[in-house]
């Protein structure tokens, strides 16, 4: 079997890939393996896909399995050597303790995300192992559609409603690497990719080595993407630090464009934002992204949980509260500073009982302006609307519960006076079917008394927490992934020869038997027949 080096096709004489065009004429040059060299007996090593300062990535041909994969090498720029055939690296003796040390500091990583596996943004893990003086990581392949091109696909933007999906997989997965102690450290739109089924894969890995300066290793840092930490030696960089870096890219994903980088940035803070976008952003999520990408690291988001409930709720009553807090502290400075007039503790005490109750008349005001539900109050920093009376005969909120969100949705478009935001948060629910409205705020019946656009927030049904998985008799690979993928599975395939089923068929399930019931958003793998293995002729 001849495989052209460049995607790993069958080419049969070709020297030119009929496939991809990949000259198999070439050579790869030093440091980078040869073509065709041979890892473990089975990884047959084609075109470098892409290299930093700590690793290159190789095309390569699983001969065991039959699955095109990637295979990451640990080549730490200027810590090697490597010539002609030979295919070890040669480190000299004063280079060897830090070389040992960083190669080291690549398997634990590597490890550690192999064992994250029911994470679906998350690339799959299938080997690491260590030969000619170095390590080995093998990676999964999926076609894959670049985040850039997406984006440029959906008219040079995405619509929250759309990012929001794709982005709280991401969320959980990088809050899951850094409770074990490591981070990506440079998500950006280069490194992620869209799957055929609409999730995001992160890709790019390196070490906390490789992501910032000061190291032994040569940095790669990505302009906009990079967090100003990253870019001072031997700075530490936690997760503060990787919020920037998914903020600035959910930046790009919303308006089309990064940030500046983090060096201008220390200079001009600003964040350029169109008033078209603005307009059509959840003001809370243009708030939480802002908040993201402080430059300074005390004022920035400081976990994933905090980024999380950021951009699922809008936290006004926590700001009012706030508010009367500074405005507290800031009378009594006053105050202090009035003493030697002979005004007493219980003067102060009294002005500042006063200010507060002016500055919680003033916010209430404000808010009575963006909100037209005007019987409000604030307890236990929750903002709540009062209950319609009996005697009211004016405009009431609508009864949403229990109806279609997008029927809603048509609904409210025709109706200029009628605004309705979706609740961010994961719903499941037995007794409301997907897409339908469990929750709404204000409730029904509450009185609307001032006239203008009235917001009501929903929460939506994803349907039942468990789902049954479907049969697969006589479907097709695409036909049983977008079954799947509507209940809301997370679909990956294995491929098998088999003499008995169809190529493209399904053959079953790993794992798990049709019938079996799952939460949704679990990881289904479906066994799909490469059809009758074939022999070479005589």
């Amino acid at each position: 079997m001849s495989l052209c080096m460049g995607c790993m096709r069958e080419i049969g004489d070709n020297v030119l890939c009929p496939s991809c065009g990949f000259d198999n004429s070439k050579e790869q040059k030093p440091p980078f393996l040869p073509y065709g060299t041979v890892l473990q007996g089975r990884y047959v090593i084609g075109s470098k896909i892409d290299n930093n300062g700590e690793c290159a990535r190789y095309i390569s041909f699983d001969k065991q399995t039959g699955d095109v994969v990637i295979v990451c090498e640990f080549l730490p720029i200027g810590l090697f050597t490597r010539e002609g055939n030979d295919l070890n690296l040669s480190v000299r003796f004063d280079n060897e303790e830090v070389f040992r040390k960083l190669c080291s500091d690549f398997i634990s990583y590597y490890r550690t995300i192999a064992e994250l596996k029911d994470f679906s943004a998350l690339i799959r893990i299938y080997n690491i192992f260590q030969e000619n003086n170095t390590a080995y990581v093998v990676e999964e392949n999926q076609d894959l559609i670049p985040f850039e091109e997406y984006v440029q696909r959906s008219n040079g933007s995405l619509d929250w409603d759309i990012a929001r999906p794709l982005f709280m997989p991401v969320i959980s997965a990088l809050e899951a690497l850094h409770r074990r102690g490591i981070g990506h450290y440079a998500i950006s739109p280069k490194n992620m990719y869209v799957t055929a089924y609409g999730k995001i894969k992160i890709t790019g890995y390196s070490t906390v080595n490789e992501r910032k300066r000061g190291t032994p290793l040569k940095s790669q840092l990505y302009s906009g993407c990079a967090a100003p930490e990253q870019y001072e030696n031997n700075f530490p960089i936690d997760n503060i630090t990787e919020i920037y870096g998914l903020s600035a890219t959910m930046f790009y994903a919303l308006t089309g464009n990064l940030p500046a980088s983090a060096i201008d940035r220390i200079k001009d803070s600003r964040l350029l934002m169109s008033t078209s976008t603005v307009k059509r952003l959840p003001p809370h999520v243009v708030t939480a992204i802002a908040n993201g990408l402080q430059v300074k690291r005390e004022n920035r988001i400081t976990d994933f949980d905090d980024l999380r409930s950021q951009l699922s709720v809008s936290h006004t009553a926590q700001a009012i509260q706030e508010e009367i807090s500074r405005t507290a502290n800031t009378t009594v400075k006053k105050s202090d500073m009035n003493k030697n007039k002979g005004i007493s503790n219980k003067a102060v005490a009294i002005i500042t009982a006063v200010a507060s109750i002016v500055v919680l008349g003033a916010l209430c005001v404000v808010l009575l302006m963006q909100n037209p539900f005007k019987s409000c109050f604030v307890s236990n920093n929750v903002i709540e609307t009062t209950s319609a009376t009996e005697e009211w005969t004016g405009a009431t909120v609508p009864d949403l519960v229990g109806r279609s969100f997008d029927s809603v949705v048509k609904d409210a478009e025709k109706n200029d006076e009628i605004a309705i935001y979706r609740d961010a948060s994961e719903t499941y629910s037995d007794k409301y079917e997907e897409g339908e409205i469990m929750e709404q705020f204000p409730p029904a019946g509450s009185k609307i008394e001032a006239a203008g656009e009235v917001s009501i927030s929903v929460k939506v049904s994803n349907g039942p927490l468990m789902r049954v998985l479907p049969d697969v008799e006589n479907k097709t690979e695409d036909t049983l992934a977008k079954e799947l993928a509507d209940l809301g599975f997370v679909v990956e395939a294995e491929y098998q020869n088999s003499g008995e089923v169809a190529k493209q068929m399904v053959m079953g399930y790993k794992d798990y038997q049709a019938g079996d019931k799952l939460e949704g958003g679990s990881t289904v793998t479906i066994i799909v027949s490469k059809g009758m293995e074939t022999t070479p002729t005589t």
